[in-house]
């Protein structure tokens, strides 16, 4: 869309004020970062800073250039917050042009911008409705379509799927993705969802208590997190020792992890050193179990946590978490101490390698 075709790089240098403290990392032109934190590490006031809504010291740079004293309205950023902030008295056609008339384009070129932007996000059908009368998924197609739609240096997303149905922010996130690698724009998305920023991010910095605590890419930062807040934060559990391991066909290995064999991903190079699988990836299920990644477990400890509910469980003396949404909960009427089958999809199941 438009003239994506320059993005620059977006530099935190030593960057403090009321929530953040000697911030300091750099997202390189193009890249798709994901902030990973808690609630109130300062995610949405990093995107403040960014976007020149909030004072600060230290400096940022776009491009290699300071933007300290440009307005925010001069920096030209694309933002979308988490509370969407739609007109509502506007359509979504008067909605998506609204930036680009306070910027006094002419009309014929904001007629044009606003037609391709709903084309590329693919609401041109719902350009007369108003934001009420929209699903969330289309309320944050328009959102975005108006973050876009001026051409921005740089894209700023606060938590943009937090108040979406599981479903939705599963497709709505492949969505993102390949838009975001359609135009080449430099991004920066927040989420306290570790799935999110595994998902999106080419890199993640992990920030907790105002601090950029470690950077990297998920699987780095999973298997080597540089603290206990980091792992925390990760969702840094159901990590298994490999005792051996045997190649198999077609890119994948069996792992020998204390009593079971799990099936794993495999490049071909190198010793299978540990062997994890994220809670959410993690399913419990009554019908008959599958050949592969398949374990008899029984549950331990139920905690709600949320929309979710995270239970424990034990499985070939290993302890097992497993966090579901509450439907799913509810429907497999689990209790302390029933058994059930556990099962490791292979596409999720990550591993550590050593040189070897």
């Amino acid at each position: 869309m438009g003239d994506f075709q320059v993005m620059p790089s977006i530099e935190f240098r030593h960057v403090s004020n009321y929530a953040l403290r000697n911030v300091d990392f750099k997202v390189e032109d193009g890249e798709f970062m994901v902030v990973l934190g808690p609630s109130g590490a300062g995610k949405t006031t990093l995107l403040n800073v960014a976007a020149g809504l909030v004072g600060y010291e230290g400096s940022v740079l776009f491009d290699g250039e300071p933007v300290d004293m440009l307005p925010a309205h001069r920096r030209n950023v694309g933002y979308v917050p988490q509370n969407i902030a739609l007109f509502t008295h506007l359509t979504v056609k008067e909605n998506i042009s609204y930036g680009l008339k306070l910027r006094r384009l002419p009309a014929g070129e904001i007629e044009s911008r606003v037609e391709e932007a709903m084309k590329l996000l693919n609401i041109k059908h719902l350009e007369n409705r108003y934001p009420k009368t929209l699903s969330g998924g289309e309320q944050q197609r328009v959102a975005l379509a108006r973050a876009l739609v001026i051409q921005p240096k740089v894209l700023l997303l606060d938590e943009p799927l937090n108040n979406l149905d599981l479903n939705l922010r599963g497709s709505l996130r492949l969505e993102l993705k390949h838009l975001q690698r359609k135009l080449g724009i430099t991004t920066i998305f927040v989420t306290h969802d570790p799935v999110e920023a595994e998902e999106l991010g080419e890199r993640v910095a992990v920030l907790v208590k105002g601090r950029i605590v470690q950077v990297g890419d998920f699987t780095t930062l999973f298997f080597q997190p540089a603290s206990s807040e980091v792992a925390e934060v990760l969702g840094f559990q159901n990590l298994l020792l490999c005792e051996g391991f045997k190649v198999l066909s077609r890119g994948l290995a069996e792992a020998r992890c204390g009593g079971m064999k799990i099936v794993v991903p495999y490049g071909g190079k190198g010793v299978i050193e540990r062997v994890a699988i994220t809670p959410d990836k993690v399913l419990i299920e009554e019908k008959p179990p599958v050949k592969v990644n398949c374990f008899r477990g029984t549950v331990e400890e139920v905690a709600c946590v949320q929309s979710k509910v995270k239970v424990k469980l034990k499985v070939h003396g290993h302890s097992i978490t497993a966090t579901l949404p509450r439907e799913a909960f509810e429907a497999l009427n689990l209790t302390i101490g029933k058994e059930v089958n556990v099962r490791f999809p292979i596409k999720h199941v990550k591993v550590k390698l050593r040189e070897g």
